[in-house]
Order: structure tokens, then sequence, then C-alpha cells
């Protein structure tokens, strides 16, 4: 073999092992997202959260430029979803839709496999809204002091359906018959939807409901309302009253919604996703369904994942001892 030869054999072994090392990084690393992102609501289908991820979904896949799959991964009062996220891996392609309940209450109730805080990265805020105290058409009350006296009159006996131990729903209830002086009985479901679905059969009495949920049903005649736990009447149902009007002011209730990813999910990413949601959360569209839904957009300040990191450290510091004084346990 000649020099010269030699020399080419060796310049094209070379100029191989640097174009491989330099290929290798580029096949691994390609641009976020190259493949369909799952996103998990640990509610069954036809509740408030299943409602906003598939008003979001598909608005954010365009942003994303792959599809958004929403997967109901439910149980445990979003429990299971929820430690499926955190064990998830921090890829960017398993995202997990969260609330009050999944990322504050449940924390203080449960023996959960993961932390709330600790195993989990921020988005963003996506959407709040109140809670509406409903009951079946049949119910002998027709306004909220009419309620109140008849489960005083009739303690222990209505039913209250809730989405399973330590939800919003349950929670509130708790408190409404703690500040009544009133008895009722809970009955969990494993979400918001199924337990409209008994109300509306008159299997239920009484429920506290998000307002995407309730709103149609009282709009349709086929469910009671009472009273609203926001600070004012909904634009959308102004003849329902507030908590506060009928002297019960303790019963201000926001339930506020998030998205969030496993810890270790690089910032790059973190940001990607959460410019998509701030992009869909503009779109006209969407901004009328939530609006149809009872619920709000918040201010573009509050869909930081900062933002959503404080409001989840402010919703611990105020509700936990609350919770835990009330003794509300896993069944």
């Amino acid at each position: 073999m000649t020099k010269v030869l030699r020399r080419q054999i060796l310049r094209a072994i070379t100029a191989a092992a640097i174009l491989a090392a330099v290929s290798r990084p580029a096949a691994a690393g390609r641009p976020y997202p190259s493949r369909p992102i799952a996103l998990i609501n640990p509610f069954p289908v036809g509740g408030p959260l299943d409602t906003l991820a598939r008003a979001m979904a598909e608005r954010m896949g365009e942003m994303l430029g792959q599809a958004v799959i929403v997967e109901n991964v439910t149980g445990a009062s979003g429990g299971i979803g929820t430690s499926r996220v955190a064990r998830a891996a921090p890829d960017g392609y398993t995202l997990g839709l969260g609330y009050w309940g999944t990322h504050v209450a449940n924390a203080a109730i449960y023996n959960l496999d993961y932390d709330v805080v600790s195993d989990f990265l921020p988005i963003a805020q996506l959407a709040r809204g109140p809670l509406l105290l409903v009951a079946r058409k049949t119910f002998p009350a027709n306004n909220l002091n009419e309620l109140i006296a008849w489960l005083k009159a009739n303690p222990c006996t209505a039913t209250q359906g809730t989405a399973g131990v330590g939800t919003a729903v349950h929670v509130v209830g708790l408190l409404f018959g703690k500040e009544t002086e009133t008895c009722f009985l809970q009955i969990p479901y494993r979400g918001v939807g199924p337990a409209m679905q008994d109300l509306l059969a008159g299997h239920l009495d009484i429920m506290f409901a998000d307002t995407a949920v309730s709103l149609p049903q009282i709009a349709a005649g086929y469910v009671k309302a009472f009273a609203v736990t926001d600070k004012r009447r909904l634009t959308l149902a102004p003849e329902i009253p507030t908590f506060a009007e009928a002297g019960l002011p303790s019963l201000y209730f926001s339930q506020w919604y998030g998205l969030w990813a496993p810890k270790g999910t690089a910032s790059d990413i973190i940001a990607k996703i959460n410019a998509a949601v701030v992009a869909a959360l503009t779109d006209p569209t969407i901004r009328r369904e939530l609006t149809e839904q009872g619920m709000d957009v918040p201010p573009s300040g509050e869909q930081t994942p900062q933002a959503l990191a404080a409001l989840q450290r402010d919703e611990i510091k105020k509700w936990w001892p609350i919770i835990k004084a009330a003794g509300i346990e896993a069944q």
C-alpha cells in the first residue's frame, strides 16, 4: 500500500468518525416535539377537566406541530392519573392536567406515592371558575334558605354526590354542612360527570358541581340551582345568588385548573409548551367556549409557570390546615 493511498484511507476514516460524531446527537436531539404528546386527564369523560382538555388539545397541537392526545386515567380522586405523570419520562411527551384537588387537597388526605410540589414542574394555569350548589329537579326546596331548612328538618337524610374524597366538591360540601349545621350523606364517584348523571336520574339529592357540568343542566331545567361560590353572580346565570348574599361568605371558592410536566423536564421544553398554552388561551373560540362554561381565563401575567407555582403554594398554605382540621380521610 502506497503512502498516498494510506493517507487517503486515514482521511476517509477520520471524516467518517467526525460525521458519525456529529450525526448521533443530531438524530438523538431532534427538535421537540417529534411525536404525539399525551395529555393525562385524571378524571372521566364529561367532567370539567375533560371539557377543558379537549378544548385545548387541538389548538396546542396546531401550535406545537404534533397531535396532543387526551387520555383519561381515572381513580383515587385523580391520584392514579397524577401518579402516572409523576412517574413518566421527563421528555415533554407526557403532560398532566390537574386542579385544586389533585395538586393541593389530595396531599393532605392521601398517602401518595409522589409529592404534589417537588415531583412536578408547573407549566401554566389554564382556567378557573366557581362551583354551583344544585339539586335534583324534584327536590322539595326551591331556594337556599328552603334547602337549609329542609336539611335541618331531615338530618342525615339527603345524599350529596362528590367526585371522590378530598375533591373540591367534597370539601366545599363539608364546609357547607359545617357552616349551616346540617348533615347529609356523602356519596363518592369517580368524577363529577358520573355524579351528575345520577343526580339527573334522581338517585342523588344535591351536589356541588363545576359550572362547565352544571350550567347546561340548569339551562335545560333538569336540575335546580341554589347558589354559586363566586363573589359575584354569574353573567350566564344572573338569577342564581351567591352564598354571600345568603349570609354564608365563607362559602367562596374558586376552582382553578393547571398543566404540569414531570420533574426533570428541560426548561426549553417547558417554555415551548407554555407558549403553546398561552397562544391557545388567546384563541377567540376557546375563550368563548370557556366563557360559555362559566370559566375565566387567567390574565396573561398569571399564565406563567412561576405564577402557577405561587398559586399552588398559597393554596396549600390556606387549605391544608382546613382539610386536616375537618378530619377528612381517605375512604
